[in-house]
């Protein structure tokens, strides 16, 4: 029976995915399942954003593009940056992938080895994890606290780099805890570096548009001090609910995009025509579909964060960005893998267990609210029913 190599034996998963497949098959067996576990928008994508890819098929873009994505679209993306984040970016720093998860995987096998280590945030995206351990590399989880409002702090991070350290990857506005890092701590994270020449950092700023209550996204890309090496990932699935169009992008430093281009060459050649065409829709037309769901967002967000806090033995502090909540369940008496099982099977609410993001997110539960107002209410009503009537298990 052939096997594959034993690096494969190290790499992990993304649950929110097995999660979105039990829940797929309670439903396809009649159980009403309310699914608050995948990060993904229930909006459509806007329509004009639709148009556009359509348009694209109908005049006839079916073929090849170049590896690193046409041009108008580089060019779009760096006018985008811009007008977020004050950066001036070269669109021949910038590479269009198929998501997010892509620039993870080069970057990390760019710089993971046996003997290496890499930094990532705990409780945090966990194909960070899988992907470093697949390389050999050490995985060093950077905590990420709920007292520090789930903003990762930079003295802890910049005490665990080390002379082996190649990468350190950075997620704000953060997921699964919605915590955004306030512009104090980035500052005195980027002078910290400078003490660490040798290190890499990648900024997983994929939630960068979704902040609340005034909260500021702080882009690493505005700190020129540290644009030699860096990589910055971003994309449209959020933003623009475009998660199956698969359009991602990141910027390079010099002495890295190259290696970055060979990568695509090797493996999906290019994005697709239409996505890509799409994508330029997204950027520069009207920005109105956006605003208007973060401002369901908005309302969600504050839904759940009230009912969450009166549930027994639940408490949740507000996320600041994102579309997730991150309650603290230790006072239910669960764990956090048996309750989010629990809810699923029985109360037929679909969560995401805190251990499924690292070792820090044990107590924790993951709730997306990139549902409906009345899912989330329906999803809170049965959780605390759930709460009130069921005994802890281990």
């Amino acid at each position: 029976m052939p096997t594959p190599i034993s690096a494969f034996s190290r790499l992990g998963e993304e649950n929110a995915f097995a999660v979105l497949a039990r829940a797929t098959a309670l439903a396809q067996a009649g159980a009403d399942v309310v699914n608050l576990g995948i990060g993904q928008p229930d909006f459509a994508t806007p329509d004009h954003v639709v148009e556009a890819g359509v348009k694209a098929l109908r005049d006839g873009h079916h073929g090849y593009t170049p590896a690193t994505g046409i041009l108008p679209l580089r060019e779009a993306i760096c006018a985008d940056l811009a007008r977020r984040t004050g950066a001036t970016v070269d669109p021949d720093r910038v590479l269009v992938v198929p998501g997010g998860k892509v620039t993870m995987f080069m970057a990390i096998l760019m710089l993971g080895e046996p003997g290496a280590e890499i930094l990532y945030p705990d409780p945090g995206f966990p194909i960070y994890r899988s992907m470093i351990s697949f390389t050999g590399a050490r995985p060093v989880p950077i905590p990420v606290r709920e007292e520090n409002g789930f903003a990762f702090s930079a003295a802890e991070t910049l005490a665990l780099i080390g002379p082996r350290t190649r990468l350190v990857i950075l997620n704000s506005p953060a997921n699964p805890t919605g915590g955004v890092t306030p512009r104090a701590e980035i500052e005195a994270l980027v002078a910290g570096l400078a003490a660490h020449p040798h290190v890499v950092i990648l900024s997983d700023e994929i939630y960068g548009s979704m902040t609340y209550d005034g909260a500021e996204h702080v882009s690493l890309l505005s700190f020129p001090e540290i644009r030699d090496r860096l990589i910055h990932l971003d994309g449209a699935s959020k933003t623009y609910a475009m998660t199956g169009w698969r359009l991602g992008w990141s910027v390079w430093p010099d002495g890295l995009y190259e290696a970055a281009r060979k990568l695509a060459v090797n493996s999906f050649s290019c994005v697709n025509a239409a996505t890509q065409h799409a994508g330029i829709a997204a950027l520069t037309g009207p920005q109105d579909a956006v605003d208007a769901m973060m401002a369901a967002f908005d309302r969600r967000r504050r839904l759940v964060v009230e009912g969450l806090n009166a549930l027994p033995g639940v408490s949740c502090v507000t996320p600041q960005g994102a579309f997730y909540a991150f309650p603290n369940i230790r006072d239910t008496g669960w764990g956090a893998k048996a309750l989010a099982s629990a809810l699923l099977e029985r109360a037929h609410v679909a969560t995401i267990g805190g251990p499924d993001f690292g070792e820090y997110g044990e107590g924790y539960l993951r709730l997306s609210y990139a549902a409906s107002e009345s899912a989330i209410e329906t999803a809170l009503g049965r959780i605390g029913r759930f709460l009130r009537e069921e005994r802890p298990s281990a």
